[in-house]
């Protein structure tokens, strides 16, 4: 039966696992980096000189810092898409449950689905990261970061290590998501299937103490000195958007009545909105992860630049906004996924909307205005978090509360964040727009 499930599952939703499978191709790639970064920098032949240099400027840490950050991304962001791509699969789970499947069963064939997706992503993911990790070493290398010594060499535990990251962390995502559908009696499965999982009793005073945890985090480190707050930084963030993300539906709600403003077509994106608040706060982790990590880095170097009156010098830009563009790319891409994966999971909604006479047009201008609310909420949560990371480093290194934030990047990333959005909603709505309603609906 269990065999059964799984490939029944992997059959009809293959699109509930691209956001699972990407994800976890460029984690296997971001490990990889870190993993082949370390090994050049450590079996380079430098002399006792170079690397005390190298520890003074913080240089030698770079592997084992990119490398951590990956791993801690992989587990959040992962986590994230496999939860969603599970739950996209309620009702199949509930029906698994009526013929008699027992929990434990339940959560074997998800753990399985998982295992399985995670292999042929890895073993895409691996040959992307040795490309890029290349371009990273001689990037290094070229800026003058590190000695010309340094050469690209591959770490011996990359393929095993990376194995581990994405299968471990897709495992962690499914069994979470498999908690509540494998505890659920089945009649109240099939129920909570065709009407919405309503569960919010965990997941929301979870979030409110990631939230206020971040926050508190926060102000603690403003009163430290800069180079604790700086690595302290990194964990009020993850803190701060794990905490959005578990209070995703919570915002999306109170976010949803922006879109009413918008006449006949706002109505219907913000009951949607509302209805569909559980499956798009999934996106809204790695959102609020990429707004967040672009306006840290981009804003704390302007801030100095202008506080300071020093520019940053062109290595120093370039490693810094190097390994952040990185990893606002990996937060953007699986953003994108999740949102597709959510809008295959709803592709019959579109498909009622015009049976009961809405245009094509019509129905994509619900769709746009859906993905303006979700929008208007990553770029409110990112910036929270942002600040929150910010603020105090800037306390601490230069004295000021107050940031200095370009108009370039501001307009950039509003509009990016919207592009980035319909992209994932309203372009897969538009390739279901071509078909007969009545196709989607059987």
């Amino acid at each position: 039966m269990r065999s059964g499930m799984i490939r029944q599952a992997l059959r009809r939703n293959p699109w509930a696992f691209l956001g699972p499978g990407a994800t976890q191709a460029l984690a296997a790639a971001l490990v990889t980096i870190g993993l082949c970064a370390l090994a050049s920098l450590d079996g380079a032949p430098l002399t006792a000189a170079q690397r005390a240099t190298m520890t003074e400027q913080g240089v030698a840490d770079i592997g084992v810092l990119f490398l951590v950050a990956s791993i801690y991304l992989s587990i959040l962001i992962v986590g994230v898409t496999m939860s969603t791509a599970i739950a996209d699969q309620a009702r199949d789970l509930a029906l698994f449950r009526t013929v008699g499947a027992t929990p434990a069963r339940v959560r074997r064939a998800i753990a399985a689905q998982a295992a399985l997706v995670a292999v042929p992503a890895t073993i895409a993911g691996v040959p992307l990261g040795l490309l890029f990790g290349y371009w990273w070493v001689q990037g290094l290398v070229g800026h003058g970061i590190v000695p010309g010594e340094v050469t690209f060499r591959v770490h011996g535990g990359t393929v095993p290590i990376a194995f581990a990251v994405t299968i471990g962390t897709s495992l962690f995502g499914a069994m979470i998501a498999a908690i509540r559908p494998a505890r659920l009696r089945p009649a109240v499965a099939l129920a909570e299937a065709a009407a919405g999982s309503r569960s919010g009793r965990v997941r929301t005073p979870l979030g409110l103490l990631l939230v206020g945890g971040g926050l508190a985090l926060s102000v603690v480190i403003s009163g430290l000195d800069a180079e604790t707050a700086d690595n302290a930084g990194l964990f009020v963030m993850l803190a701060m958007c794990f905490g959005t993300g578990m209070l995703g539906p919570v915002l999306l709600r109170m976010a949803a009545p922006v879109a009413r403003l918008f006449g006949p077509v706002g109505r219907v994106a913000a009951d949607n909105v509302v209805a569909r608040s559980r499956s798009l706060s999934g996106a809204l982790v790695p959102l609020t992860l990429a707004v967040g990590f672009a306006a840290f880095t981009i804003v704390l170097g302007s801030t100095t630049e202008h506080v300071t009156g020093v520019a940053m010098t062109a290595a120093d830009r370039w490693l810094t906004y190097a390994g952040t563009g990185v990893y606002a790319l990996y937060a953007a891409i699986a953003a994108v996924n999740t949102l597709i994966t959510v809008m295959q999971g709803r592709r019959r909604d579109p498909a009622v909307l015009r049976l009961v006479g809405a245009t094509r047009g019509h129905t994509l201008r619900v769709v746009i205005c859906e993905a303006l609310v979700v929008t208007a909420t990553a770029l409110a949560a990112g910036s929270v978090v942002a600040a929150a990371t910010l603020l105090p480093l800037l306390h601490t290194a230069l004295g000021t509360w107050l940031p200095w934030v370009p108009p370039p990047f501001l307009a950039g990333g509003i509009i990016g964040t919207a592009a980035l959005v319909v992209a994932g909603l309203a372009l897969p709505a538009a390739a279901m727009l071509r078909h007969p309603p009545i196709e989607a609906i059987g």
